[in-house]
């Protein structure tokens, strides 16, 4: 039987036969009972660091089948996933469990972001359900090839930026639709990220391997690499091969609020500069294997619907953040206090300042009260967290299926994630090209056109090999 009918056959089977009648599911099993053909069958696909949120409450009343880790031992919280299913069939190699688990109905993937997109894509060609963490992939091929998929394969998919279902960010676009700021030309974003070692030499080998990590699984489609502590099992992030750096971790939040308000599509340029690194007097380095330590990027978009200005939006990390705007006074914060990571929209009436998820907005114009949206308590209730509330909206439209009501509620299914994510990982491919060098020449520092339709650099041909990324033979989407 298709999995996907298979919840719906057990509901009507029931009817079968004269005289049968169908019992309400809280005389069986009492207030808050779950009919086991009202629930989801799940693996969760890296059962350790993020993907230990298997163990939070919103998957309480689904059914986790299977788990898999490519360190089944290892101290990232793996451990304790297991100890929480001791049921649930263990995997080292998602392909087995995908190939094994002939039942299932949806996979949680929080992989390393090097291993998103290939493990996303043939989840949803098997025609599973898939909640991805952010980023949704490692680089923008990737994302437009699972937006393709996931419409293809008419599955319900959720990208793992939680602030996606924040009321801070429906506030703000509540707001701009509203007009209250005017049009707006000007968006800055700012991180304090990287808060792992970054923009240093590739380190060479100082350990040996945990005897039960699966080595060349955890490298997936990267190059073969010796082990290094400094790669797993968090550190990754800085390194171009595994991880997506401060834009890629902090950018699918703080971005989301700008992105979705002003309606912001493909980019049609960048260009970034980035911190220079003194290791002696007057000698500048830049190591290409990961991101630096600090950068700035530049995006332009052209007028939407949502703004009837070009649109520049500047982001910055490693603890930059931007100068104050005048109607902003000198004791408030800008963006989330502390000023580790926020968000400005500038517009021709007014401004708009946020911190990470849109929560605690504020909205200033001159001469009137400035509007202020309090979200400091509203998530720190038990249960009512963003991670639930974000799972908890996939979970029923999973149940609901594709195109339903409840998929339509979906604030971050691929057919917007995918095309964001491509944008947030615009920056990644500027920051990359601006490393290349040609004996002792940098050749890359240069705005780069864009053409969003065909994913190209139109005017430096160098930037096209990082919209993409080199594979290892059998790690093909």
């Amino acid at each position: 039987m298709n999995k996907k009918s298979r919840r719906n056959f057990i509901k009507k089977s029931s009817l079968l036969g004269t005289g049968v009648f169908i019992v309400p599911r809280h005389v069986l099993g009492g207030v808050g009972y779950t009919s086991p053909s009202d629930q989801l069958l799940i693996a969760a696909i890296g059962s350790g660091g993020k993907g230990s949120d298997i163990r939070d409450s919103w998957a309480s009343k689904e059914r986790v089948v299977a788990l898999c880790d490519v360190h089944p031992d290892g101290k990232h919280g793996v451990v304790k996933s297991r100890k929480k299913y001791p049921n649930a069939n263990f995997y080292l190699n998602f392909n087995e469990l995908l190939d094994k688990e002939k039942d299932l109905d949806a996979v949680t993937i929080s992989t390393p972001d090097h291993t998103h997109g290939v493990i996303a894509n043939r989840a949803m060609n098997r025609g599973l359900h898939a909640y991805i963490q952010k980023p949704l992939t490692h680089n923008i091929k990737e994302a437009r090839q699972l937006t393709q998929a996931a419409a293809r394969n008419r599955v319900v998919t959720q990208m793992g930026n939680q602030g996606g279902s924040s009321i801070g960010v429906n506030k703000i676009k509540e707001w701009v639709d509203s007009a209250l700021i005017g049009d707006i030309g000007k968006v800055y974003a700012w991180t304090n990220r990287p808060v792992w070692p970054q923009g240093f030499k590739m380190p060479k080998p100082s350990s040996l391997k945990p005897e039960n990590l699966e080595w060349d699984l955890w490298l997936g489609p990267a190059q073969n690499r010796e082990y290094r502590p400094e790669f797993h099992p968090f550190n990754w992030r800085g390194w171009w091969d595994y991880g997506t750096g401060a834009l890629g971790d902090m950018g699918c939040h703080i971005l989301d609020a700008p992105y979705k308000a002003l309606g912001l599509g493909h980019p049609k340029d960048v260009e970034c500069s980035v911190a220079n690194i003194y290791e002696k007097m007057w000698n500048v380095n830049y190591y290409p294997e990961g991101p630096p330590s600090a950068s700035l990027v530049t995006l332009h978009f052209d007028k939407t619907s949502k703004s009837n200005s070009n649109v520049e939006l500047i982001w910055m990390d490693g603890g930059i953040i931007p100068p104050r705007p005048e109607l902003i006074p000198a004791e408030d914060y800008l963006g989330e206090k502390g000023n580790g990571n926020g968000v400005i929209l500038i517009g021709k009436k007014g401004i708009i300042s946020c911190g990470v998820y849109g929560l605690n907005a504020k909205l200033y114009r001159k001469g009137e009260r400035t509007l202020h949206l309090d979200t400091d308590k509203i998530y720190n209730s038990k249960g009512n967290g963003l991670d639930h509330i974000h799972h908890m909206e996939w979970i029923n439209a999973c149940k609901e299926g594709y195109g339903s009501e409840a998929y339509k509620r979906l604030t971050s299914p691929i057919e917007y994630a995918g095309p964001f994510t491509e944008t947030v990982l615009m920056g990644n491919l500027a920051l990359r090209s601006y490393m290349l060098k040609k004996g002792k020449d940098f050749i890359g520092r240069k705005k780069l056109l864009w053409d969003g339709k065909n994913t190209r650099i139109t005017n430096f041909e160098p930037a096209n090999q990082f919209v993409g990324r080199k594979r290892r033979d059998g790690w093909e989407l």
